[in-house]
């Protein structure tokens, strides 16, 4: 028997129900510190708020970078079939419009998930971090 790997599996719209859980969570958590914080923050809340703007920096340019080396790729497979395509015209072979389309969908959300990705890791690790983490 085949082992399969479940891991980077879930399907976008599961990824999507995770973060629509997740990013709540987190906001009300933040939010919360914030306004426990009072004027002089605690080295605590500091290194927190820090780790807030830090993170959303670097996930946002992983998500780029990702997105970008997936489109790329995209691209690359695009052309070929539709250079593909374009030969079977010549042979006198009509090329299917759904295949085409059914590739160009799953292209859209392979660069989508590429980019989801890093956000959706980022929000579920501060969701279960947060979630021990008393206030106060």
């Amino acid at each position: 028997m085949v082992a399969r790997k479940t891991r980077g599996r879930h399907s976008l719209a599961t990824k999507a129900a995770e973060l629509a859980v997740a990013v709540p969570q987190v906001v009300a958590h933040r939010v919360a510190r914030m306004a426990l914080s009072g004027p002089k923050l605690s080295l605590r809340d500091r290194k927190e708020f820090e780790r807030m703007v830090a993170e959303k920096n670097a996930a946002f340019g992983e998500s780029w970078n990702a997105m970008a080396a997936q489109a790329a790729l995209a691209q690359r497979q695009l052309a070929a079939s539709f250079f593909r395509s374009f030969l079977s015209i010549a042979q006198g072979k009509k090329p299917s419009a759904a295949a085409s389309a059914a590739q160009l969908h799953k292209a859209a959300l392979g660069v989508l998930g590429k980019g989801f990705a890093p956000v959706h890791r980022k929000a579920m690790a501060n969701a279960k971090r947060l979630a021990r983490t008393r206030l106060r």
